[in-house]
Parts: structure tokens; sequence; C-alpha cells
């Protein structure tokens, strides 16, 4: 039997406005939202890999809006998909580090999904995710944490395998009561691999282009087999929940949470820094019956997937969200917005054994960062020091534009200070607890040295 930790929300948000009258729910699509943890776009083969890592997914991404410039706000789990659920930055929903949960009371795009009558469902596979840490469960019906497997050296399960979270998918969908199925669904999955520490996933190295051998391969190669791996196993489930309902009726998106650097700067994982490399993720959404299979190259982020979502299906996107609703663009409508802003932030990974709580969230903001027109700016908070670099030519960003001693913009200025602020409010919440579980469990994912 997999671990698994069961939440079971109440009935929450009967205030919502119901919205479009003319959206019955039996003409709704069901949802199938898949994200992939640690997934840099450019080892994704549609986004230029020249290793085949992503066959399935690309396959994927090539029949609706494939997105080639969407970024994460912050690049770090929980932070991340709060976000996603929410359509709010990090210093908005109050959970800006691993083991910090969301403001209480926030309203998610699956709310106003769930006053339609849809059923939302979870199946998540990384420990950052637990209800405990990060409140998610309070935006689904069913929340399913499952946690079947070790990282690293450390005594906890803190993950998935990507098999264990199909499965639970799959025999939900499955078992669905015959009352339920007469509903719409929002099915959310949430695969670990290629988390660190990227291990060798034998069977794909011919597809990638490698040979096993004597020699341990280098980390990128391995990140590479696990990326192989878990496009494999999309594919795989992608194959089989076509079994069960008709996928050219269903609205699925594809996306990451954040990427990984691989060494570039000096610098592993994912968290501490705003470079492109963890900056940057593959999303798409895929919907047959509405979208034409298209790619859209302005400016995209994860806190837009909720609003869009909400469009398609003829929802009301609420104000306060603050991504961009693309409806009218990916049913071809209306022009991209090419000169979008993007706005961004970095805060330690997580919250820390014996740390003192006061100010715990402004004191763990290490970066923030905007991106326009090609030209990426970011300020180091506690260094003061600004870099700056021009995406359209130099995409590594090894050639910083600023001087030692340039000072940042008035726009990155007015953005500290809106983010300090906040999160100056947000922590005279309650401060997050981790049980000695939960300290062992994010020392074994990388978030506490």
């Amino acid at each position: 039997m997999r671990p698994r930790i069961l939440i079971l929300a109440p009935l929450a948000y009967l205030w919502l406005p119901i919205g479009v009258g003319s959206v019955a729910a039996a003409s709704l699509p069901n949802v199938v939202l898949i994200s992939v943890d640690t997934l840099r776009a450019d080892r994704v083969s549609s986004y230029g890999h020249d290793r085949r890592t992503s066959p399935r997914i690309d396959e994927l991404l090539a029949a609706g809006v494939r997105f080639a410039q969407a970024r994460t706000p912050v690049p770090l789990t929980g932070p991340a998909m709060a976000s996603v659920m929410t359509s709010l930055q990090p210093h908005e929903h109050g959970a800006t580090r691993n083991g910090i949960r969301v403001r209480p009371n926030l309203v998610a795009f699956t709310d106003y999904l769930s006053r339609r009558g849809y059923d939302t469902t979870a199946f998540v596979g990384n420990w950052t995710l637990k209800p405990e840490l990060s409140g998610l469960q309070e935006y689904f019906g069913l929340y399913e944490t499952i946690l079947s497997r070790k990282r690293w050296f450390g005594l906890a399960k803190s993950e998935a395998t990507a098999d264990d979270i199909s499965v639970a998918a799959l025999e939900w969908l499955e078992e669905r009561p015959a009352e339920s199925r007469r509903r719409p669904f929002l099915l959310w999955v949430h695969y670990v691999e290629p988390h660190a520490p990227y291990q060798l996933q034998r069977d794909f190295l011919e597809q990638i282009g490698l040979k096993a051998s004597g020699s341990v391969l280098s980390a990128k190669k391995r990140y590479d087999s696990e990326v192989a791996f878990v496009d494999h196993r999309i594919g795989r489930f992608l194959d089989d929940i076509g079994e069960m309902i008709d996928l050219d009726q269903t609205l699925v998106i594809f996306v990451s949470d954040h990427g990984e650097s691989l060494g570039e700067h000096g610098y592993w994982g994912h968290g501490r820094h705003l470079y492109e490399v963890t900056l940057h993720v593959p999303m798409g959404i895929v919907w047959p019956q509405r979208i034409a299979a298209r790619t859209v190259e302005a400016p995209a982020s994860i806190l837009d997937i909720g609003p869009t979502l909400l469009g398609l299906v003829g929802l009301p996107v609420p104000d306060h969200f603050q991504g961009f609703d693309w409806t009218e663009v990916v049913t071809r409508s209306a022009q991209p917005p090419v000169n979008r802003v993007t706005w961004h932030q970095a805060h330690k990974a997580s919250v820390q054994p014996k740390e003192n709580i006061e100010k715990l969230r402004r004191r763990g903001l290490l970066e923030v960062g905007k991106v326009e027109q090609g030209r990426k700016e970011i300020f180091k908070v506690g260094t003061a020091r600004m870099r700056a670099f021009d995406l359209l030519q130099d995409r590594a960003e090894k050639r910083n534009l600023m001087d030692d001693g340039d000072r940042p913009s008035s726009e990155i200025r007015a953005w500290l200070e809106t983010l300090q602020q906040a999160l100056e409010q947000a922590d005279e919440l309650p401060p997050p607890s981790l049980s000695d579980e939960d300290i062992a469990a994010l020392r074994a994912l990388g978030y506490i040295d």
C-alpha cells in the first residue's frame, strides 16, 4: 500500500457568483491539469533541446497552444503551485517559502469550478504540497498526497513515483459513482520527476542518444533521463485516461512549477535566483473542440492558468486575479500582449529548523525581477546588486548589462517596496509549524541545509 494523506474538503464558497447562466454543467468540459516538478523549458525537445527527451509532451503541446515564453513568478514548488491556484503572486497569497501555508479564505479558480458543478480532485507527489505545509487542500473536494519513495538518504518517504500518481488518478476516475459521472471534473496530477537527485533511468538512455556504460553519467544526463522517464509516464497516463473519457472533448493543461539550475552561474537547484533556467517553463493548453494548434511567443505566466481556464469554459474571471486570460487570443479573436511585463521573486527555499519566526517572510526575500520586451532586470536584496540581461541575444544570461553601483529602476524599487510591505503584513499571520518528520523530508528534498 502506498502511503496517502487524504483530505476531504467541505463544500465552501457558496457565495461565489454562478456567472454565465447559459453555461450548463452538461456542456462544460472535463479538465486535466498535469504539472511536472522542476522541469525547465530548454530540456524539453519542443523548446529546443537537442535530445529526444519529451516525445509525448511534445505531441500533447502540438495539439493545442504552446506558450514559448512562459515563466513562473517564483522558482519554488509550494509558492508556485499556490500561485497557479489563486492567480496571485507569492507576497499576496502568503506562501512565499516551502513550509508556509497560503493565507486563509483565499479564492482559487477551483472554487469557481466547484460552484458550477465540477468535482475537483488532486493527486500530488511532493512533500511540500502536503496540506499541513501548503494549505492547498482548501481548494479541492478531494486532495490526496501520495508519499511512496525516499529521496537522497532521507529516512522519510517524501514523494511519489510517477506510476503511483497515475494509478491513483486512474483508480479515482474509474471508481467515480454513477451520480458523479454526470458532473464534469477537474483532475490535477503533480509528478515529481525530474526533481533532484536525478536518478538514472536506464531504459530511456537510447531514446535520448546516450549509452549506458560502467562510468557514472553526469547529473545533466541523468536529469535528461528523468525527463524522458516522466514524459513516457505522462504519455501512458493520457493513453489510459483516453480509454475512459473522450480526450477530444477534454481541456488539458500542461505546466511545470519551475525549472532547475544545472550548474549555470555556479548554482545547482532552484529557488534562490531568477535566472531563466529556473524561471522559464513549458506550458500549454489543449482543447481540440475549441482551440487550434499554434505557438504563442508573447510572454506568459503560470499565473494565467486560472483566468484562462475560467474564460475558456465561460465563467467570469475575478478582478483580483493577477494572471492574464488568454481566451480571446487562443481562440484567434485577439492579438497576444507582446509588450506584457512579468514580475518575479525569489525566496529562501524553506522554513529552517529553529529559525527566528520574526519577519519570516520578509527576511526570506532574496531577489526581485521583471522581464519586459526581452530584457530582464534582477535586484539582489542582500547586496543591493543589479543585473540586467538581453534575453533575445543572450539567453544564457552571461553578459550583465549593468555596472557595479548601478541603481535599480524606479519600477524595480516600487516592486521591491510593494513586496516588503505585503510580506511584513503577512508575517502577522500565525507562524508555520514543522514536525520532525517535515524537517527530515524537506532536508531529503534538498530544501534544508
